[in-house]
């Protein structure tokens, strides 16, 4: 990957991914501050996953993705190809990241404590797991080999609300703390006026950029979505 500019995570410039005779993404261009956190947010259908699959070079795309030197990325899918009926515990699925990355067994118990999960935890069959518990180990496996970017597709989904807000906490505290750059892929509206830095919208071949109080307004919204889209502002966003 070539270097982005040096203030920035990334650099996208013309990014367009066609399946067939359909084009998914079409000429897009944004950027990422490094210890930044984008959101990326639109109707279903509008290329968001895609998108996630195009900066990670799992599909071939137009255009230019520039990632930082020496970017390490760590990556939450929405949904794991795997039944959780498999009998396969955290441990095991902690290890397998641990022999791709090269890391070592503390790193391992570092990203456990970074997301807040017991070390007995991560000896449970996946399948007994909570919601929330799945999904802070799938952070804590994207966090095995210390990454310097994280990318999060819909990590709350599936999760009740006393979770997703543990896990909505638990990034913007990794962000800060250790100078990521976060990327999130997020339906709830009021997250991303909390938490994020900009905001990405999608929707329909077109796209926007922005920062928060520029992007989520009702007009802009309904532009988006098709739609009257309501939500919740905190009165106490992050900077």
């Amino acid at each position: 990957m070539n270097a982005s500019t040096p203030d920035n995570a990334l650099d996208v410039a013309n990014l367009s991914v066609r399946f067939g005779r359909v084009k998914v993404l079409d000429g897009l261009s944004f950027e990422a501050l490094r210890g930044s956190s984008l959101a990326i947010i639109g109707p279903n259908g509008a290329g968001k996953t895609v998108l996630f699959q195009a900066l990670i070079g799992a599909i071939a795309h137009e255009g230019s993705v520039r990632w930082a030197p020496r970017t390490r990325i760590g990556y939450v899918p929405q949904k794991l190809d795997i039944e959780r009926d498999l009998p396969v515990t955290g441990n095991d699925f902690l290890r397998a990241k641990m022999a791709v990355t090269g890391a070592s067994a503390g790193d391992v118990s570092r990203a456990l404590d970074l997301v807040g999960l017991a070390a007995r935890v991560a000896t449970m069959p996946i399948g007994t797991l909570s919601g929330g518990q799945f999904h802070r180990m799938l952070v804590a496996a994207a966090l095995v080999g210390e990454p310097t970017v994280l990318l999060l597709d819909e990590p709350t989904a599936g999760v009740d609300e006393p979770g997703q807000e543990t896990m909505n906490e638990t990034v913007e505290r990794l962000r800060r703390e250790k100078g990521l750059t976060v990327l999130l892929i997020s339906h709830d509206l009021s997250v991303v006026y909390r938490y994020a830095s900009n905001v990405l919208c999608l929707s329909r071949g077109t796209a926007c950029f922005g920062v928060p109080k520029t992007i989520l307004t009702p007009a802009m919204l309904e532009q988006l979505y098709g739609t009257p889209v309501g939500y919740h502002i905190h009165d106490d966003r992050r900077a």
